[in-house]
């Protein structure tokens, strides 16, 4: 699985977005790019994304910046991935149902697809909750112990 940087950044930001909680009025793009090290002019084309998809709320103004349409807890990582770069597995663009794959190669249909299932298993179990608070669910907890997966 390859992450585009505008999907490590938005899910940075709402990360941090997460972190500042509900009673901290809205948060400056200035300072979440600040506090993430993300690069503010690209951080706003993300905002306004997520935005659209329904993840951030937006105010102008002095007292304006961002905070969470829902609670973090109901934001699961698949949709943010799903928001900036679309399907969370594709091939060459397509969807893995919608290729066609002839003779010896006809099974790759089927390991795209199975991928897809096993992304999914994880990147919509984890919310962004979780991952504030560092408590992540039982089944991640137990793929990153086992010591194969770090190589």
């Amino acid at each position: 699985m390859r992450l585009s940087a505008r999907v490590d950044y938005a899910l940075r930001a709402v990360c941090e977005l997460a972190s500042a909680g509900d009673g901290a009025g809205p948060v400056t793009s200035e300072r979440l790019a600040t506090a993430q090290s993300i690069p503010p002019k690209f951080l706003e084309s993300i905002l306004l994304q997520l935005r659209r998809g329904g993840v951030v709320n937006a105010q102008r103004g002095p007292e304006g910046g961002y905070w969470l349409a829902r609670a973090a807890n109901e934001i699961s990582l698949a949709d943010i991935i799903r928001i900036i770069d679309g399907p969370l597995a594709n091939v060459r663009g397509q969807r893995p149902e919608e290729l066609g794959y002839n003779g010896a190669a006809r099974a790759l249909q089927d390991v795209w697809i199975a991928l897809r299932a096993s992304e999914r298993q994880i990147l919509e179990l984890v919310t962004v909750a979780d991952v504030v608070s560092g408590e992540l669910p039982e089944r991640v907890r137990d793929l990153v112990a086992d010591p194969a997966a770090w190589v």
